[in-house]
């Protein structure tokens, strides 16, 4: 009987993090079947003289679930070697639902993760009510596979209604919200998140319903997962409730992102030390670390990082037209000034703007005669205008219709700070947001930006050590038990690339969402194949029609 895929002279890293070495690779059936030397006949074979063969990337941190009904492909996270991806996160997901639940999931789920709501309007086609009808309907129309964690925000919706974004809830609530997390755990989710964001609300100014939790509600309905012995807990934002969370439960917690910023210069290292102390003591509580620069990009129509200063939050969500009548009025920018400018930095404001203009920078100005000024800090700008930053800043905005693209640079750039904290047993690499925030991001990229930044040019890691970060690390994490290694008996999840040449490219401009919406559109060289479940995927950065994705669910065989 023919193999499937037989993969030829490659250099296998298999995931574990020891060294390389030269094989061939045989499929059938969708798993891997041989490893060595293979003679046998295939349906299908791949030369890989000169190229790795490793197992394809695990994206733990990405808010696909409404592009996903649209998208099998999740595009463009399968153009970077990515697998398999992880989503519900931060308490917001796409089930359950009753039908009068679809617009405020759709709303919560647009604002907070900055995608353009008129493409999920558009793109989502909702035939599911449960988190276990979610699941299936997912199924047979995937190209990579897909996780789900159980979002408490969209359980509270489901539970309370309108009252999820206004009280706490009762007993009875908390009690319907445990069966609700219980089912979807029992049906395959990964796992169930929450978050304390102040910053995270609907296109009403309403808190997403988690925020309205108690903490006893939270450690009630987390503890589902414990009860039953399966999947994870991920918690965002207040770090105190969340250490608190990782003591209390046996599963593995994911608590937040560890950041270097330079406007808190030694953040970084309390929060690594604070990482280290708490599973020294036993307690299985992971923090994310984002490979990729913070370049963050945005607008005046969409820019969230002001929405922790109060007048700048109820400017942001006016409307268009009269939001550029407000920038004008004078009176208006001196309370916007106060707070931008003239008020401190809150160390103690999860989100407060940093107020260093010196580190927004014109990346992309929506007018030729302003082409001049690319590349210059707003601080700068104002500096040669003879102009108060602030009014240099909105003037410019205002002149280009709210078009022109700013850029924030203020963190992940510190050589010294990034080794510490990517080699670091005690972090987990990523958090992409790959599905979000997709008019001005692209850290999908972030594992072609880490083989080719900070493996190929810093030399801060092995190639073996970064693809088991990348792999086996979050497939033991999540319960992937047949995925992150290339092993016999392992899933055929693979990706072929060139090590000498694997990078992210230069973004560009697809106008590919449902509704005409535009987003940043970045792909990858040096990756030649990505095979999912023992079908190939992407071939010389195409689609090869397939869709071999299956809903990943932990311990179960795909």
């Amino acid at each position: 009987m023919a193999y499937d895929l037989v993969i030829k002279n490659g250099k296998v890293i298999d995931g574990s993090g020891l060294p390389g070495f030269h094989g061939d690779v045989a499929v059938s059936g969708g798993r891997i079947v041989e490893i060595g030397k293979v003679s046998g006949a295939a349906r299908q074979t791949i030369n890989a003289e000169g190229l790795v063969v490793s197992p394809g990337i695990i994206d733990n941190h990405t808010h696909y679930d409404a592009q996903v009904t649209w998208d099998p492909l999740c595009t463009y996270s399968c153009y970077h070697g990515i697998t398999t991806v992880v989503m519900g996160n931060c308490s917001l997901a796409m089930a359950p639902a009753h039908k009068e639940d679809r617009a405020n999931l759709a709303g919560v789920l647009s604002h907070v993760e900055a995608i353009p709501l008129e493409a999920i309007e558009a793109g989502v086609k909702w035939n599911w009510e449960t988190i276990p009808e979610y699941l299936n309907a997912l199924e047979n129309n995937l190209g990579i596979n897909v996780a789900a964690l159980i979002g408490h925000s969209a359980v509270r919706r489901y539970v309370m209604g309108d009252d999820s974004q206004e009280r706490h809830a009762t007993d009875e609530e908390v009690t319907a919200m445990k069966a609700i997390v219980r089912e979807g755990l029992e049906a395959g989710a990964v796992g169930v998140s929450f978050e304390r964001n102040l910053r995270h609300f609907d296109w009403d100014g309403r808190l997403a319903p988690t925020n309205h939790a108690s903490e006893e509600e939270i450690f009630a309905v987390a503890g589902v997962a414990d009860e039953i012995g399966r999947g994870v807990i991920q918690f965002g934002g207040d770090r105190a409730i969340s250490t608190r969370l990782a003591k209390a439960s046996r599963r593995p917690v994911f608590y937040g992102n560890i950041t270097q910023q330079a406007t808190a210069p030694d953040k970084w290292r309390k929060q690594l030390t604070e990482a280290e102390n708490l599973m020294r003591q036993g307690h299985r509580g992971y923090q994310f670390v984002m490979p990729r620069p913070g370049d963050l990009r945005y607008t005046l129509k969409t820019a969230q990082h002001f929405d922790a200063m109060p007048t700048w939050k109820n400017v942001m969500l006016l409307p268009l037209e009269q939001r550029k009548q407000v920038f004008r009025d004078p009176a208006t920018r001196a309370k916007l000034h106060f707070e931008a400018v003239e008020t401190p930095l809150n160390p103690d404001l999860a989100g407060d703007f940093t107020r260093r203009w010196d580190l927004q920078f014109l990346f992309k100005p929506a007018l030729a005669k302003n082409e001049h000024l690319t590349g210059k800090s707003v601080a700068d700008i104002a500096r040669e205008q003879n102009k108060d930053v602030l009014d240099a800043f909105l003037d410019l905005a205002l002149e280009e219709n709210l078009e022109t693209e700013f850029e924030r640079r203020e963190v992940n750039s510190d050589q010294a700070a990034m080794s510490a904290l990517l080699t670091s047993p005690y972090t987990v690499i990523g958090q992409s947001d790959g599905g979000a925030h997709v008019v001005f991001r692209t850290d999908y990229s972030y594992s072609t930006y880490l083989f080719s930044h900070w493996v190929r040019e810093k030399q801060i890691m092995s190639l073996e050590d970064a693809i088991r970060k990348l792999t086996f690390i979050p497939a033991s994490l999540f319960g992937f038990a047949d995925r992150g290694l290339v092993r016999q008996g392992m899933a055929a999840d693979l990706m072929i690339f060139d090590p000498t040449t694997i990078a992210p490219l230069e973004p560009g401009v697809a106008q590919d969402l449902p509704g005409g919406a535009k987003r940043r559109k970045q792909l990858a060289t040096g990756i030649e194949w990505t095979v999912v479940n023992g079908q190939v995927l992407i071939e010389h950065g195409q689609h090869t029609g397939a869709l071999p994705g299956k809903v990943a669910r932990p311990g179960a065989a795909l």
